[in-house]
Formats: C-alpha cells, structure tokens, sequence
C-alpha cells in the first residue's frame, strides 16, 4: 500500500512539473527546493559529520552553482524566452547533484576550473580592486552607516512589537490583564500612619 501511495504522489509531482498552465510558479518553486534548500542541508550534514568527500563535493557543487547563477543574472532577458528554460534548469541542478553523475565535478575541472586558472591574476587585481574601495567607502560613511543601523534596529523592534500585539492580542503591558482589568494593589494603612 505504501508503494502505491509513493507511485501515486510521484506521479502527481512530475504531472505539475510538466503542467503547462501552472507550470511557472511550480517549477521556480522546485528550482529553488533543488537547487538551494536541499543543498543547504547536505551542506550541513556534510560539515557536521565532517566527512571531507562529501563536504568537497558540496564546495565543488556551490562553486558550479554560483557560477551558473551569475550568468544566468546577465542572461536573463534571453533565457526568459527559451521554451522550457525551467524544466532545463531543474534538470540541470539534479544532474548537478546525483552522485552517479557527478555533475558538479565534471562542470568544475573541464570549465570552471580552467577559466579561473586563465583569468586568476586580472580576477585577483579586480577583488584587490574593489576590496580596497569598499573599504574606503565604509571608512568615509561610517556615520551614516551607523544611522541606517539604528534606524533598522528600531524598525525591526516596532515590527516586533506589531507582530507581538497580532500573536498575542490579549497581553497588554502595564500589568492589564484583558479580562480581569489592571491589577491592584492593596495599601497598607499602617504605613500612612506617622508618629
């Protein structure tokens, strides 16, 4: 029965990938589950087991996928008109991914790898480049930059605090209990007494 249920629900997830109608939204969803969350855990498990195989095809894994996603941000006025462009991103992530195939490890060495090489020292020279500036701007702007800090850190704690009055409507500060009123504290009558 179990296998059943299984055959039933893989069939019913490759019908909504391969859905034209409501395709867009369910195969960016599956592109980014694929391609970002479950790495990100395989990532984890792989660091915390500290197993070095793993962990080295993970790295090999973020290295090809950072790549392809800064071309894809370059290229994406062309790639939104490729028919399918989706359906042969998710393929290309799983094929990245699968162990048999070792996708990742065959992008790096015959194209990441050689390219990096090629272009190391002007990359190099490019980092120093914008390390060194940005530096400079931080160093200039501080005090705007500790500004923005402040008004972020106050927006955060009254969106907080808009959070806390939807998820918890009925505590009220100031001691207001919502169905018992405020709360009340009895005088002692020998205090007020002097000698």
């Amino acid at each position: 029965m179990a296998l059943l249920g299984s055959a039933i629900s893989s069939e019913v997830g490759l019908r909504l990938l391969l859905c034209p109608l409501g395709s867009n939204v369910v195969i960016r969803t599956a592109c980014c589950s694929v391609g970002v969350v479950l790495p990100v855990y395989a990532t984890f498990k792989a660091i915390e087991a500290k197993d070095h195989y793993e962990q080295q095809r993970w790295l090999l894994y973020w290295a090809v996928y950072g790549s392809f996603s800064l071309a894809e941000v370059f290229a994406d006025k062309i790639l939104s008109w490729v028919p399918m462009y989706y359906h042969m991103k998710f393929a290309f992530l799983v094929w990245l991914q699968l162990p048999s195939a070792e996708g990742a490890r065959q992008m790096y060495v015959n194209y990441l790898r050689p390219f990096l090489r090629q272009h190391q020292a002007r990359l190099d020279q490019i980092l120093g480049l914008t390390y060194g500036e940005m530096t400079k701007f931080i160093s200039a702007h501080q005090s705007e930059i500790q500004f923005g800090r402040e008004v972020i850190v106050k927006l955060l704690a009254s969106v907080n605090g808009m959070l806390m009055a939807i998820v918890h409507p009925l505590k009220k500060p100031g001691g207001h209990r919502a169905i018992e009123g405020p709360t009340r504290e009895t005088e002692d009558s020998d205090t007020d007494i002097e000698d």
